[in-house]
């Protein structure tokens, strides 16, 4: 491996120790480390606006609530953990004015800083501590007494310790119990955005969806389609994960290998590469990240349609309908999950 990995034997939690870590926002990532940083023995504070529906539940958690502005003056070091285009407003309308020379800015993406829709003063450090994994997998993995990986980055190092800090905090969450890499502000952002465009959530879902249809329209049952397109997608993703492709493939019949090696890159052909490259550029370039800003400001109204149109599609209903039938799957509640992100 190219990259060096930290583990726990590489962090101090002293480094954190004196301070006062403020936590902005409770959602996602927000409850994670808070929760996570709290149970490691460091002092956590959180900070949300008055109208906060996440305000009650940090508080059944132990945490003392301050406005962003009251956190700004009395935090040592402020994790942003808004979603990315509700970063800016706070940093310059709470942050900005109580913010002093010393303080210790956290952040769990790049975008912001990368695309510098926030610009920090020269004289506080600005770090970056990237769970690869969702917030409430940071959490679930920590209780369980193991963790996610974590990507470090630094950005400013005014007190010379900002590695140590960043190591610091990726220890508290758990992160360094399985392994942190460091990286840079630009790396992490451009390639977490390709990753959740062309291949996580963009490529996958339209995959899915597209041999959904493909199944129904040459008059295949849903269920059918379903089972084969969605269903069955976790479990070799499943085998991918525990022991990488080959391993994946040791596991499928001869006939699923063959036609894995001869129609896969039929299907990822070089259009779809062409269509990649593009896709990261556009995120190089910075065209994504202004695209993402206008509908933002325009109050996201092709978001919701096609977030909208994508939850009527046929597959979520046979879907709902199949997985009903397992008993023991958990549900998640989606609306209070995405309540409480977009509450911060």
């Amino acid at each position: 491996m190219t990259k060096t990995v930290f583990l726990d034997q590489d962090a101090d939690l002293s480094f954190l120790k004196d301070k006062t870590i403020g936590v902005i926002g409770f959602g996602s990532q927000g409850h994670a480390h808070a929760l996570n940083l709290k149970e490691s023995g460091l002092n956590v504070v959180i900070g949300l606006y008055p109208q906060s529906k996440s305000i009650e539940v940090a508080r059944k958690y132990g945490f003392e609530i301050l406005t962003n502005d009251e956190l700004a003056k009395k935090a040592d070091i402020l994790f942003f953990a808004a979603p990315d285009l509700a970063i800016p407003e706070i940093y310059l309308t709470h942050i900005v004015p109580n913010l002093s020379a010393g303080k210790i800015l956290v952040f769990a993406h790049g975008f912001v800083i990368h695309y510098k829709l926030v610009v920090p003063p020269p004289d506080v450090d600005v770090i970056l501590v990237a769970p690869k994994g969702p917030g409430h997998i940071v959490r679930r993995e920590y209780v369980q007494g193991r963790g996610v990986p974590s990507l470090i980055a630094v950005f400013q190092d005014k007190s010379g310790k900002a590695k140590d800090i960043a190591l610091a905090w990726a220890k508290g969450i758990g992160s360094t119990r399985v392994g942190v890499i460091e990286t840079t502000f630009r790396e992490e952002t451009e390639t977490d955005l390709f990753g959740e465009q062309a291949v996580l959530c963009g490529g996958l879902t339209s995959l899915i969806t597209a041999g959904f249809e493909t199944l129904v329209s040459s008059g295949y049952s849903p269920e059918m389609a379903y089972f084969e397109c969605l269903h069955e997608m976790k479990l070799i993703v499943d085998l991918i994960y525990e022991s990488g492709i080959s391993g994946m493939r040791f596991s499928i019949s001869e006939t699923a290998k063959w036609g894995d090696v001869t129609v896969g890159p039929k299907i990822i052909d070089g259009h779809v590469r062409e269509s990649m490259k593009k896709v990261l550029e556009d995120i190089q370039n910075g065209q994504f990240a202004q695209q993402w800003i206008e509908e933002v400001k325009a109050g996201k109204p092709n978001y919701k349609k096609l977030l909208e149109e994508g939850a009527a599609h046929q597959i979520e209903k046979v879907g709902a309908e199949i997985r009903a039938l397992f008993p023991w799957l958990k549900k998640r509640n989606l609306q209070g999950v995405q309540a409480a992100y977009e509450s911060c």
